[in-house]
């Protein structure tokens, strides 16, 4: 009897300091790192009947999402914006689009190699659009910054995040993303669109 005694305190006591470690775990701040990510986007010609595309991809130089006391907080991350391709273009062609959007006609990438966003709330999404989140932020482009909201499926367990944005669509003009006065601006949409996807480990 008095083993059994000893054998079940034994249990309880590392139960009790099982779910201590886990509640300590949980207190306090932490930033999980994004590992894994694909950023495309989408531009629009009118030049026919029906509107012209260009996409490509943009990489991710870095990001994070940051956690107090088991909550998420808020997550930053960076653009390389050198890194800016066309994917539905080949050759001569690709080449000069992809010159052309890094040059000064478009995103400027030698003066602003990087583009920022900021996400500052994740909140319940209650519209039936196949998107659990509603995420608040600012992105900054050329230097300009903006406060945008976009529809997202964010999953998080523990200290671990996923996240897959909605098509989301923003006004290049707002960031100084044009061409200089002349014919080609106004056969490009001033609106373009970002996806996003990536997780941390």
């Amino acid at each position: 009897m008095k083993k059994f005694t000893l054998l079940l305190l034994l249990l309880l006591g590392i139960s009790l300091s099982n779910a201590q470690t886990r509640t300590i775990q949980m207190v306090g701040e932490k930033s999980s790192k994004v590992i894994t990510s694909t950023i495309e986007w989408w531009g629009y010609k009118v030049i026919r009947a029906e509107p012209f595309t260009h996409n490509g991809n943009i990489k991710l130089k870095n990001g994070k999402f940051n956690f107090k006391d088991g909550k998420l907080i808020d997550a930053d991350f960076v653009l390389d914006m050198r890194s800016l391709t066309i994917n539905n273009a080949a050759g001569a062609d690709q080449e000069k689009w992809t010159k052309d959007l890094k040059s000064t006609n478009f995103f400027d990438v030698k003066q602003y190699p990087v583009a920022l966003f900021h996400i500052s709330k994740v909140l319940p999404n209650d519209k039936n659009d196949g998107y659990n989140s509603v995420v608040i932020g600012e992105v900054t482009i050329k230097g300009k910054r903006k406060t945008i909201s976009f529809p997202a499926n964010v999953v998080i367990n523990g200290y671990s995040v996923s996240m897959e944005t909605s098509k989301i669509t923003i006004n290049r003009h707002e960031f100084n993303v044009f061409y200089k006065p002349g014919i080609k601006e106004y056969v490009i949409k001033d609106e373009m669109d970002i996806q996003v996807k990536l997780a941390t480990k």
